[in-house]
């Protein structure tokens, strides 16, 4: 099991020494995610400040860009690395995409992000092999590439694509396209189990037969005290409160909470909200543990469901350094 790091929300003028403490501390990987800035600027630093670290998105929003913006900064961003950024795509959900960034919702979450996904590698193939760029489907039509416009061959073009969600169509679609699953933090290991990883497996039973297993990247809510415990409460009754999330509460029977979560949102009542979690809930999706076995219960949690494990909250230099230090090497160890 690789161990990633998350990076916290930050200034771009932070990032360098960020990368540099991740790398140093014995991170496989580290995430870059789009909420409060752009995803892929990070990136770009960490490319340029590490050497044996890899990167990527988890998330990129995928329907606010379009596949050939996306296409050309991730070939950028895998020459500048030596082939260590990981491209991960998150669709969001209608309201952000229709109301934060003003471009439409397609009928088909799956259908379009499919049909990204093959442009984006159809823009790859051409700049590598010279293959004539015609892709036409039901969301895109895209044939047009000049030389003028052409970055040319790199020496890494094989770059992984991640893709996030919480519903099974999205893990099939994975299992079939794509080298990774981003599994949302707000699951379960029995929903990991009974539903994402089947999903996945058959996704991949209608790829290709020599495609590769998809991999699984897990972000966990881990709590190891009573403040740790309170935030995660207080994050996954925001997660269950999301209309597109509820089979997650479904699957365990608590469809009524979920309810009534969204209709506190809807009003604008968060503070309400946690109280609404139980303890069987909380105990559900975060492991709560204590500092000194946390390594290992994260990985009797995990075992077999997850190939990447990142940790719901974010590294931070300056903060609990040996005690990252020392879980890295706790997950990482062969047992």
């Amino acid at each position: 099991m690789k161990f990633d790091a998350g990076l916290p929300p930050t200034h771009l003028k932070d990032v360098p020494a960020i990368a540099q403490a991740a790398e140093a501390t014995g991170f496989d990987a580290l995430w870059t995610q789009e909420t409060q800035h752009d995803p892929f600027l990070p990136c770009a630093l960490i490319a340029a400040n590490t050497q044996t670290l890899n990167f990527g998105t988890a998330i990129a929003v995928s329907f606010a860009r379009s596949p050939a913006n996306l296409a050309y900064t991730a070939w950028d961003l895998a020459a500048q690395s030596g082939g260590r950024f990981i491209l991960g795509l998150g669709t969001q959900v209608k309201a952000h995409i229709e109301r934060r960034f003003g471009m439409p919702w397609p009928e088909s979450v799956t259908g379009k992000l499919r049909e990204q996904i093959q442009v984006i590698r159809a823009f790859w193939d051409c700049w590598q092999n010279g293959t004539r760029l015609n892709f036409r489907g039901e969301y895109y039509k895209v044939t047009l590439m000049s030389p003028f416009f052409n970055p040319g061959a790199i020496e890494h073009p094989n770059i992984p694509i991640y893709i996030a969600g919480v519903n099974t169509g999205l893990a099939s679609l994975a299992g079939e396209m794509c080298e990774g699953f981003h599994a949302h933090p707000f699951h379960s290991a029995r929903y990991l189990r009974e539903v994402i990883q089947p999903a996945v497996e058959e996704g991949t039973k209608k790829a290709d037969s020599g495609k590769p297993k998809t991999q699984i990247s897990v972000t966990a809510f881990a709590a190891t005290s009573p403040e740790e415990e309170s935030f995660a409460r207080m994050q996954i009754a925001f997660y269950a409160s999301t209309p597109s999330y509820r089979a997650v509460m479904d699957f365990h029977g608590w469809g009524g909470t979920a309810e009534k979560l969204s209709a506190f949102a809807a009003k604008g009542e968060w503070a309400e909200m946690p109280m609404l979690i139980t303890d069987e809930m909380l105990a559900e999706f975060c492991l709560m543990t204590t500092e000194e076995y946390l390594a290992a219960d994260l990985k009797s949690r995990y075992a077999g469901l997850a190939d990447r494990l990142t940790l719901y909250t974010p590294f931070v230099p300056g903060e609990k350094d040996s005690w990252w230090k020392n879980l890295a090497g706790g997950i990482q160890a062969k047992i």
